[in-house]
């Protein structure tokens, strides 16, 4: 039998396992997040309100500090390349990823400023108190909240622009770029 001359493909280089695992925690927090927050506010006053409101400031705080965690492992561990694409693809890439972190940092503090602003102290996991870090002022809540759902919705639209752009990759382009991140070997 003839010998074929495709040449096998290297495997894409993958993000270290720390990075990985923390990309999947706090993608599904922030769903979770968003989703508890969908709901909680259109509930009535109540102990289930209260509740879902205290999971969801704690989902919060748990993104905002995994994320201070994954950037500062990131500063130790240089992504892995990426595949071969247009100047305009990283660039849109490395901005998309910025403004990922930023409000990944930014949405939470907003919404712990928002709970210190209107007197609601923020206990994480109902163990951890943490400090109020904007003294207590309705007039200033009432400022806070728009910018915080405000932060969230945009956070849902670029980690939907996120998604798409992977799955373009994976789908279309077929470049392996989802592996990089993928939770499984391959």
């Amino acid at each position: 039998m003839g010998t074929s001359n495709r040449v096998k493909a290297t495997p894409p280089a993958r993000y270290t396992a720390t990075a990985i695992a923390l990309h999947w925690v706090v993608a599904a927090l922030l769903v979770a997040g968003i989703g508890i927050g969908l709901v909680m506010t259109g509930l009535p006053n109540g102990i289930t309100k209260l509740k879902l409101y205290n999971w969801h400031k704690w989902l919060g705080a748990s993104v905002l500090a995994l994320t201070l965690l994954r950037l500062a492992w990131r500063l130790g561990h240089a992504p892995p390349p990426l595949p071969p694409m247009a100047a305009w693809q990283r660039r849109a890439a490395a901005t998309l990823q910025a403004a990922l972190y930023a409000l990944c940092l930014a949405v939470p503090l907003l919404g712990w400023a928002y709970s210190s602003a209107l007197g609601f102290p923020l206990v994480w996991l109902g163990v951890l108190p943490l400090p109020d870090w904007v003294p207590q002022d309705r007039a200033l809540a009432q400022a806070i909240k728009p910018w915080h759902a405000a932060g969230a919705w945009l956070l849902v639209l670029l980690a939907g622009g996120h998604v798409a752009a992977a799955l373009k990759h994976q789908w279309l382009d077929r470049d392996g770029l989802l592996r990089r991140m993928a939770p499984w070997r391959r």
